[in-house]
């Protein structure tokens, strides 16, 4: 690749098969760049080294190229050596396409397995150094990913499919789970971790914290997470640690009946505009409110100490609005449901009898969620011997469920200098590590996983996370690099875009690679405007020979 030239061309399609015309190039550059200020491939064979040295390839080469695989043809893991013929893999990485045939990449990552953790504790210190990480706030987040399989023989070492609780409500499949740190600062994950499907999310936040400990060194940091984290041995360790955290308490820390016993006008208004209001008018802004307090929390033996922390109870126009729509919603589902049951009561064959009648009351209660205001009576008419049935919702209750509507609390050990709106701002920041979920499960595709072995499922989970980690570099920087509008002209659909991950490799996607033929080297056809405004701001010049 040496003395690649910039030459305008033509856009052909090519064929599967030897190069005629040309390669897709895409992102293959950034990536290759990325990876070796990260130093992937040294540190997992420093980690791994090969024991056949005749080898031409090593494991962190086949990693990189796998990680390279799923930035650009996020597809289960199947025919990565086809990818490697099709796209410039051997001009940007130096790679026979043969070389990534499905036993080799079996072998690589069943090298990676053992080393996981070693390879994210080095590789996520290189990204702090090379990219200038600020790790002062960092995002605590868990997820499961559902699998195709029984996988009766396992291996107790790594992250085992078991069944559990997961988030897309497929309990009749096993799952794996993952663990991602981000920081506040780009939402980059520096730690990631594999877990058995069945692990509790409570326990895992320790093992976490541990790592990030390392990770940051003397730099104190804040850990920020759902309502998981809070328990009385993770906070403990949090302390004793010297780590700050941030967390909604539970309905078991802080139940409903505490919300309901605040006073929402003695609230102090909180200076704070989400995101998403920014571009509203005032009048159309969530408004927040917040009170100071303190919680206490038992440990699990008489003679452990109280553990006081700092609470702030925010209440938010937002969430009351939501909870009202959501709560109204659910009644006249069940008032509809109700009134149909009324008329047909005695006339249809399923209620001829006061039995069936209450039956299904009993059904609509539980399934609308109203059993615990709704008061009904079912009757026999005197005159014609049918059932009736009345109902109405216990006004009362409605209020009593109501009254903590929009109030949430936050748990911290923050300093009180650091005010309500400060307290919010950082929790808030908790939707970057949702953002990078989506990007998990959305374009880097981590389902489907056809992998029989739980060995390679967990360290093909790490590959998605690492290639999660060179995504979210990507987007990071090209934000940095955008203009004072926070937006790059012609990114999306020819008009200026906020950059993110998927916007930037899109758009990128569409660079090509003219292959040397006939002794003419090979050579990269001048990028368009967009295309070479991108790369300059990535510092990525992709005619480096690599």
């Amino acid at each position: 690749m040496t003395g690649l030239g910039l030459f305008l061309a033509v856009t052909v399609v090519m064929d599967y098969g030897p190069p005629s015309v040309e390669k897709p190039l895409g992102e293959l550059p950034v990536v290759r760049d990325y990876l070796a200020r990260l130093d992937l491939a040294g540190t997992i064979d420093r980690l791994a080294p090969m024991r056949d040295k005749v080898n031409r390839a090593t494991h962190g080469d086949v990693i990189a190229a796998l990680v390279a695989n799923r930035l650009t043809s996020p597809t289960p893991l199947l025919h990565v050596e086809r990818w490697a013929r099709q796209w410039a893999v051997e001009e940007m990485f130096g790679l026979a396409p043969d070389v990534l045939n499905d036993d080799r990449v079996g072998r690589a990552l069943d090298a990676l397995a053992p080393v996981c953790e070693a390879v994210v504790g080095s590789v996520g210190a290189a990204a702090i150094a090379a990219f200038g990480l600020d790790v002062s706030r960092i995002h605590w987040d868990m997820t499961s990913i559902s699998l195709y399989g029984t996988y009766p023989e396992v291996d107790g070492d790594y992250a085992t499919p078991k069944y559990g609780h997961p988030k897309d409500r497929r309990p009749d499949l096993k799952q794996v789970q993952t663990g991602l740190a981000v920081t506040g600062d780009g939402g980059i994950p520096l730690v990631h971790r594999a877990y058995d499907g069945g692990a509790g999310e409570v326990a895992q936040v320790t093992g976490a914290m541990h790592a990030l400990a390392t990770l940051a060194g003397e730099r104190r940091f804040l850990l920020v997470g759902d309502s998981k984290l809070v328990s009385y041995g993770n906070l403990t360790a949090l302390i004793d640690a010297g780590v700050q955290f941030l967390a909604p308490a539970p309905k078991q820390v802080v139940p409903a009946s505490t919300l309901a016993g605040l006073d929402w006008a003695s609230a102090g208004i909180v200076e704070y505009v989400a995101d998403r209001d920014q571009a509203r008018f005032a009048h159309q802004r969530a408004s927040y409110r917040a009170r100071e307090g303190v919680t206490t929390l038992r440990g699990p033996r008489k003679k452990d100490p109280v553990l006081t922390m700092r609470t702030v109870y925010l209440w938010s126009s937002a969430r009351a609005q939501a909870a009202r729509a959501a709560r109204t919603a659910k009644l006249d589902r069940a008032a509809d449901d109700l009134d149909r049951l009324s008329r047909a009561a005695g006339s249809h064959h399923l209620y001829r009898d006061v039995a069936a009648v209450t039956a299904r009351v009993a059904t609509i209660a539980a399934k609308r969620r109203v059993s615990g205001y709704l008061l009904t009576e079912t009757s026999l008419d005197p005159d014609t011997g049918k059932p009736t049935l009345t109902w109405h919702f216990n006004q009362d209750a409605l209020d009593a469920e109501a009254a903590p509507d929009g109030w949430y609390a936050l748990l911290t050990n923050l300093p009180d200098d650091v005010g309500p709106a400060e307290v919010l701002a950082r929790y808030k920041g908790q939707e970057v590590v949702e953002r990078r979920y989506g990007a998990f499960k959305g374009p880097l595709a981590v389902a489907p996983m056809f992998l029989h072995s739980n060995q390679r499922i967990h360290a093909l989970i790490h590959v998605i996370c690492l290639a999660l980690l060179i995504f979210s570099l990507i987007e990071r920087q090209t934000r940095l690099g955008a203009g004072p509008d926070g937006k790059i002209p012609g990114l999306y659909a020819g008009r200026p875009a906020r950059p993110t991950g998927a916007l930037v490799l899109g758009a990128l996607n569409t660079l090509r690679l003219m292959p040397a033929r006939d002794g003419q080297p090979a050579y990269i056809p001048r990028p368009p405007h967009l295309h070479q405004h991108l790369l300059d701001i990535l510092g990525v010049d992709p005619t480096r020979p690599p």
